[in-house]
């Protein structure tokens, strides 16, 4: 049995064991000559004292015995990676990943070939970094054949192995190092694996957009993202990422709890033309792009004006949210514009508090039922009464829908109102 340092959670291991999924699994693939283990991630949380949401265990079992002993014992054995020996089990609404140990035939650094195992410790040796190849076995030992535990405890992020090779299996492997680096590791990044990530950064050109796009935006959530951006930018790395500028001030400002599009818009995004070479790059979705264009125009919008005061906030929550507005002020904090006034902060935050937007009290049916001819004209006269409501610091008294009803039928041209 492994010995725990100090800094790590005796206890966890335990708790993690204690979970029922974990012990309904386990003892479903509890057979003679067979072993099962909780691996990876899960072990790792548990030491830290964390609770984890990722529940990854290794077997002796072949898949298909594990779908049988699974269903036997009155469990959903779902096949979701059949063809790579991964079955999940759920167990009250909560998925359990069981997989049958393997070991590497070859890899071109994109894919590997694999056959199915026995040895537990060759399977860790599949493993990207020491500290995710720990297993632990339902008796409670914990397992450690790459010297793991120490890493962990020391917040070293170290690859399994010769850097090089293991970054050559899979290149994505650069990215993660940073990541976990910047979730788990304390100080300078461990000397070879920067080394090994610096010499095949080229590498990154060869991977598919969405896989650098999902690993990146995970770094950008983590606790020393910014950090590990400065490394990545002066290594030559942030470029074949993202493609552009990094604005690491700004990043540094996004509040810890702000979602990985808004950072990433934080670090890249200056006006739309970055958001739509982001899109490219990483391949973002039509959603994220939507954000970022609409974090890209709030931006040049705030950073046009000399200040924002509460009486002009209602106007700039209604055109961009209130949720983003706060972030890009908050991102713009210490840069000369916009001076925001404490006033005008709180009124924000009353807002996102109360989950409220300002919205235009008049829509096109009721200009159609005054007689404004579907077509043009009523987007013509909604954009006279937005215009009047804006201008008016959004109000949302009784008598302001007929007021703006007026004023954006006295818009439209005698002809038109008169016909229809």
């Amino acid at each position: 049995m492994t010995e725990r340092p100090p800094g790590l959670d005796a206890d966890g291991p335990a708790r993690l064991l204690a979970r029922a999924g974990v012990r309904a699994c386990l003892a479903a693939l509890d057979a003679p000559a067979e072993e099962t283990r909780l691996v990876g991630g899960c072990v790792r949380d548990a030491l830290l004292g964390r609770t984890a949401s990722d529940l990854d265990l290794a077997t002796t079992h072949l898949p298909e015995a594990v779908i049988a002993r699974a269903r036997a014992a009155g469990l959903k054995a779902v096949p979701t990676g059949i063809e790579h020996g991964t079955v999940t089990l759920v167990v009250d609404g909560e998925p359990h990943e069981v997989t049958t140990l393997r070991e590497d035939v070859e890899t071109d650094g994109r894919h590997a070939v694999v056959r199915f195992g026995r040895d537990f410790a060759r399977d860790a040796e599949r493993r990207d970094f020491t500290i995710n190849a720990l297993s632990l076995s339902a008796d409670g030992t914990l397992h450690d054949t790459t010297g793991g535990v120490a890493d962990l405890a020391a917040g070293r992020v170290r690859f399994i192995g010769e850097a090089a090779t293991r970054i050559r299996e899979d290149v994505l492997r650069i990215l993660r190092f940073f990541r976990f680096h910047a979730r788990y590791g304390r100080g300078e990044p461990d000397p070879e694996g920067l080394a090994a990530a610096v010499a095949a950064r080229d590498g990154l050109f060869r991977l598919s957009r969405e896989r650098v796009r999902a690993e990146f935006l995970k770094l950008l959530l983590t606790p020393r993202a910014v950090e590990a951006v400065a490394t990545l930018s002066e290594t030559g790395l942030l470029s074949r990422i993202t493609g552009g500028v990094a604005e690491r001030g700004r990043l540094a400002r996004a509040a810890p709890e702000t979602e990985a599009i808004t950072r990433l818009g934080a670090l890249c995004v200056l006006t739309r033309e970055d958001a739509d070479r982001l899109q490219e790059s990483l391949r973002l979705s039509k959603a994220e792009h939507a954000h970022l264009t609409a974090y890209a125009d709030a931006l040049a919008h705030l950073h046009g004006r000399p200040g924002l005061d509460a009486a002009e906030t209602p106007a700039l929550a209604a055109d961009y949210g209130p949720a983003l507005l706060r972030t890009v002020l908050r991102i713009l904090d210490g840069e000369p514009r916009p001076l925001v006034t404490d006033e005008a902060r709180a009124a924000l935050d009353r807002m996102v508090r109360s989950g409220t937007r300002p919205v235009l009290p008049v829509a096109g049916a009721d200009l159609v039922a005054r007689g404004v001819p579907p077509g043009p004209d009523v987007g013509r006269a909604l954009r006279a009464a937005r215009a009047l409501w804006l201008a008016e610091g959004c109000p949302s008294d009784a008598a302001v829908k007929d007021r703006l009803i007026a004023h954006a039928l006295a818009a439209l041209s005698p002809p038109s109102c008169q016909e229809g």
